[in-house]
């Protein structure tokens, strides 16, 4: 102890000097050692350091009184509210808040710095069950009332979100009103049990507001993403560590999110030693480099300097920052659970621990900050109004509820005219296929778009420049196009070349964003090798910003399935649950050409079995002109579905799917295309005939077989229809789902011998789309009254996908074409 007088050479407090090292150790021990520990030696950043040293060590942040009684309220409205609906809705779920009811004041205090700040206009926020109920009252100010209401089980249909959801996975738009009377608009999206789900959705919808607005000068992010999580959840579920990755992404930015874990030190009945491997349920967040602010719970002033400090250091540097707000869970997981039975000793001393508003209660009046008259006076004037409500909720009678409505499903949603100047693609491929004067293209490109390009001039377009005509198009018309994903700037396939680099510079050159001085934005980004968090940023970005077209492109369609949870929970379900809708684009090369059971399918089966009330499109296109018809579709409807597109990849430079131009300048997307051998097409939905794959004038009343299929296969069916001479139309189904029966219809009727109808599929016989057409053709039959028999020629059934071995895959087309045409053997069908 005698080295305590010593002086020692220390930068404590920011400046070279000596100091008694008693008092740099008294420094250091108030800065990192009582209620609040900070982590911020793995930060890389030397300026980042010693800004929150400058912030910490030696700085006395003691709030004065006005913020102590703002802070005391907020306690009380806290606890006051749980413990309301804990006597009034006695073992009603209702994930309560108790124990850590300083999340309160913490998120009041970000959202009066961000209300403050001329640089923020929004805030988005990310909500776990934790004291969810509380948040959208306390903070978001959604009305008791409405609360109690749906506790009550009273349905408003002025209110209810969709087919509804429970309650504490319900969003809110709310607006935030600081002590200084500036305001901020809070926007909490709905979520799904699958809690960190939503982090990648939030941030995708402030990265659409954020280029939605005029930022003045770099460096603005003018939306806050404020993300909330468990502690087992943080640690344990890796979207969190993909969102975290996204943090600093060109495409993905959105200049620092803040994170608030709610430690009940607890996951349901899981104890941290079997939740984690690390100390911290933070340590994940250090691979980003983020600093982490561990505070204790029971201490609001500690955790009110903690929030302030977590906003400024994103305001500063626009990075991601951690709080870890270490508290309990006083009661179960919900309220009807006991967690004594598998933390006892915990709970003893949880039940025997005064609340967190008692405890700062007595703090204050035993420092003379309040007197005991004015701490009650608080808390029985918020008990008052919760009361008051309660008892309107009460007396009120209950709105009528809404009659169940059976959902009729409309088969195909409106057609709308997509064809483009035949000027203005003259335009697009121009910008596609020229460089700027000094730029040097990479030699094997400038052949392929040397070919390309002398095809356009023949009329002829393949599949990506068809793509590349559609997203032109719509930038032209003001449309902003954002296109992300796996490789996509080039394509997996090298087809698409967005982004063209100088052979010699490596200077990168985008030829869309220079088709016109007030064109759309074109934004086109290779993704990091992520699926879930991915395609929840877009799914969120499209939520938010629907005069987008958002598209996430898979490097395989397989792959997508590392996603399902979004597409689960989200992008199928959303307008059903939440009335929610979404325009994303879900691109998926899909096809079976050998590449083994990892690179063919894209589960078409999986998604038409979340296929009800019109809620997705499911395409598989064959043509370049449908691709670009169905791509501008998307935007020039006036409803927004999410669009699952399953793209080809032998068929992107195959001659097959090549069209004319004229097929682009003329019509409109077709659910389905008939047999081009023979004269005419197949009517659509909208009496419309398709003529533009016509060919020939063989006799329709000749044909005794329709085959029926999606995708690619269909010319292998017509190649082996001709080499077989056989009496047959290929008829394509373009859309799966909305379901074109009356298209359908129309092109059998076409065929009235031709009783004999065919489903053929490239996939195993228990995928694919069979198990979803088959029930919907013999109702189709039934209407019609023909007499039509229905078979099947596809693979076997299967465990797998597809075979690996490219001999197998080649037997199995040969066997599939001849069930087919040969009609299948009973163990085949």
């Amino acid at each position: 102890i005698w080295d305590l007088d010593r002086e020692f050479l220390t930068d404590v407090g920011g400046t070279l000097h000596k100091e008694r090292l008693g008092h740099a150790l008294g420094v250091l021990r108030d800065a990192y050692c009582r209620s609040i520990g900070i982590e911020y030696g793995h930060v890389l950043d030397p300026e980042e350091k010693q800004w929150i040293r400058e912030r910490v060590e030696g700085v006395a942040e003691d709030l004065d009184t006005d913020d102590q009684h703002w802070v005391l309220q907020r306690l009380n409205a806290s606890e006051a509210f749980e413990s309301f609906l804990h006597t009034k809705y006695v073992g009603q779920k209702r994930f309560g808040l108790e124990g850590a009811e300083s999340l309160i004041p913490l998120l009041d205090t970000v959202c009066e710095a961000a209300a403050d700040d001329p640089d923020v206009h929004d805030i988005v926020m990310g909500m776990a069950h934790r004291g969810r109920l509380n948040v959208l009252s306390n903070i978001l100010g959604k009305s008791h009332n409405q609360i109690f209401g749906e506790f009550e089980g009273h349905i408003d249909p002025d209110t209810v979100q969709g087919s509804g959801d429970v309650k504490y996975h319900l969003g809110q738009r709310g607006v935030y009103t600081a002590r200084s009377g500036e305001e901020i608009a809070l926007h909490l999206p709905p979520n799904p049990s699958h809690l960190e789900a939503v982090n990648p959705v939030v941030e995708g919808i402030a990265r659409a507001l954020q280029d939605g607005y005029d930022r003045g000068h770099e460096g603005v992010f003018p939306s806050l993403p404020l993300l909330m999580h468990g502690d087992a959840a943080f640690a344990g579920q890796g979207v969190v560590t993909e969102t975290l990755h996204l943090s600093q992404l060109r495409g993905y930015r959105t200049g620092g999110t803040v994170h608030v874990v709610i430690n009940n030190q607890v996951g349901f009945t899981t104890a941290p030693e079997e939740s984690r491997s690390s100390f911290y349920a933070t340590d994940v967040a250090k691979a980003v480099h983020a600093p982490i602010l561990h505070v204790n719970g029971d201490d609001p002033e500690a955790v009110v300097r903690v929030a302030r400090l977590a906003y400024d250091y994103r305001q500063q540097f626009q990075k991601d920052i951690v709080i870890d707000l270490v508290c309990y869970r006083r009661h179960g997981h919900n309220e009807a659970d006991d967690p004594s039975y598998t933390q006892p000793q915990m709970y003893e001393i949880i039940d025997a621990r005064r609340s967190m508003r008692k405890l700062y209660t007595e703090r204050l009046v035993r420092r003379g900050d309040i007197t005991i008259e004015e701490a009650e006076g608080f808390l029985e004037d918020f008990e008052s109004r919760l009361q008051q409500a309660f008892d309107e909720t009460k007396q009120a009678a209950p709105p009528e509820p809404p009659k169940a409505i059976v959902p009729v499903e409309q088969g195909v949603l409106e057609h709308v005219d997509t064809s483009v100047n035949h000027g203005r693609l003259d335009r697009i491929a121009a910008v596609q296929f020229e460089v700027p004067d000094g730029f040097t293209r990479h030699p094997k490109l400038d052949r392929i778009f040397k070919k390309a390009r002398e095809r356009y001039d023949e009329g002829v377009v393949d599949w990506p420049l068809a793509e590349t005509l559609a997203f032109g198009s719509l930038l032209l018309e003001g449309i902003n196009v954002r296109l992300s994903g796996q490789d996509s700037r080039r394509g997996t396939f090298s087809q698409r070349h967005a982004v063209q680099v100088d052979f010699h510079t490596g200077e990168e050159y985008l030829p869309l964003t220079t088709l016109a001085p007030d064109q759309g934005k074109w934004f086109v980004i290779d993704s990091l090798l992520s699926e879930y968090a991915a395609v929840g940023f877009e799914y969120g970005y499209s939520v938010q910003d629907k005069d987008t077209l958002v598209a996430w492109e898979a490097q395989f369609g397989d792959f997508v399935n590392g996603a399902q949870i979004v597409i689960d929970q989200f992008i199928v379900a959303a307008e059903d649950k939440w009335g929610e809708t979404s325009g994303l684009v879900l691109l998926l090369p899909h096809g079976y050409e050998g590449q083994g059971p990892e690179h063919s399918s894209a589960r078409i089966e999986r998604f038409l079995t979340l296929c009800a009330e019109d809620n997705i499109q499911a395409v598989n296109a064959t043509t370049a002109a449908q691709y670009f018809h169905v791509l501008r579709r998307q935007m020039h409807r006036e409803v927004r579905k999410p669009l699952v597109i399953f793209t080809p990849k032998s068929l992107l430079r195959s001659p097959n799917a090549f069209s004319h131009v004229e097929q682009l300048t003329d019509g409109t997307f077709l659910e389905v295309l008939d047999d081009p051998a023979y004269a005419g097409a197949a009517a659509s939905d909208d009496g419309e005939q398709d003529t533009r794959d016509a060919e020939g004038g063989a006799d329709p009343g000749a044909v005794t077989t329709v085959m029926l299929c999606s995708g690619k296969v269909a010319y292998d069916l017509m190649e082996a229809r001709d080499d077989r001479d056989a009496a047959t139309a290929v008829v394509r189904v373009e859309q799966l789902y909305p379901f074109p029966h009356q298209a359908i219809a129309e092109v059998l009727r076409r065929y009235p011998a031709a009783t004999d109808v065919c489903w053929v599929q490239e996939e195993p016989a228990n995928m694919g789309a069979w198990g979803f057409v088959d029930g919907r053709l013999w109702n189709l039959f039934e209407e019609i009254g023909a007499g039509h028999q229905l078979r099947r020629a596809s693979r076997v059934p299967s465990a797998s996908p597809a075979a690996g071995q490219s001999v197998v895959h080649a037997q199995e087309h040969e066997q599939l074409l001849d069930d087919a045409f040969d009609g299948a053997p009973p163990e085949r069908r």
